[in-house]
């Protein structure tokens, strides 16, 4: 480790690096297309490539092929190699001193959490993931969806597979992320992306390092096709979400530690979208 950690830390104290770094962290555990990173970062592709192979050099992030596409993601062993060394080397072990947030030890309390589900508009698959775990288990969970940048209407196609589902549609409307931090907003314990843009976009720092996952799965409003083709997307993104929602209720939350709920969170984010319609 003692070659191995200087050369990940100086790869990482390129900004541009560190740029592509973060935005795979942001998808985990997508595996992200070059492209899509290219245009996320507004990076010529041999600049990318160039900051990508440093990366994999260092040993920090994974390539894959899947077809012709070469896809990227974090390489988690390395990474919490990385900070484990930091950690009992550098600060000794001293939690008082090197460790900012929960370390994982203790299960989470017996109480009802904060939920916020993010996508771009705010106005489907964000609202729908609010409407389902509130029917779902809505003594267990305080549920909120907002947008990075919101639609002043929500989708009518998603409003109406609400309906016809028996959802409450009367308590949603569009909101922005701004509404969840700084003084007045709710503390979260869980924050999820349910769509790839919201991912790829910088959000707030969230007081109290609530528990991520990203869950992104197709736009059903982008659905080409007849009416009842597009109505086919939203009821599709309807039950992939529905299943994944389902999977998180049934967690035994209470007796799960932080890094073991973080897992399971990141398991069902794997599971493919179309796998669970």
């Amino acid at each position: 480790m003692e070659k191995e950690i200087p050369d990940q830390l100086a790869t990482l104290g390129h900004p541009q690096r560190l740029a592509v770094f973060r935005l795979l962290m942001r998808r985990y555990p997508d595996r992200v297309p070059a492209g899509e990173l290219a245009t996320v970062l507004d990076l010529k592709a041999s600049t990318l490539s160039a900051y990508l192979a440093a990366l994999q050099r260092a040993g920090l992030v994974q390539q894959t092929r899947v077809g012709t596409s070469l896809r990227y993601t974090v390489d988690m062993s390395a990474l919490q190699a990385l900070f484990t060394h930091l950690f009992t080397d550098c600060c000794r072990g001293r939690p008082d001193l090197c460790s900012p947030f929960p370390t994982g030890a203790t299960p989470m309390a017996d109480r009802t959490f904060n939920v916020l589900f993010i996508c771009v508009g705010n106005s489907a698959r964000s609202i729908f993931a609010e409407s389902i775990l509130r029917a779902t288990a809505g003594d267990r969970f305080t549920v909120y969806s907002a947008g990075t940048r919101p639609y002043s209407e929500l989708n009518p196609f998603a409003l109406q597979v609400l309906r016809d589902k028996g959802h409450d549609i009367s308590v949603l409307r569009a909101k922005n992320v701004s509404e969840f931090s700084g003084p007045g907003a709710p503390d979260l314990d869980f924050v999820f992306t349910v769509c790839d843009l919201a991912a790829n976009e910088e959000c707030p720092a969230w007081e109290g390092q609530p528990i991520s996952g990203h869950w992104g799965m197709p736009d059903p409003v982008k659905a080409d096709g007849t009416e009842a083709e597009k109505a086919l997307a939203f009821q599709q993104a309807y039950g992939a979400l529905k299943s994944r929602i389902e999977a998180f209720a049934a967690l035994p939350l209470e007796s799960l530690d932080r890094i073991a709920l973080q897992n399971a969170v990141d398991d069902i984010g794997r599971t493919k979208p179309e796998d669970q319609a």
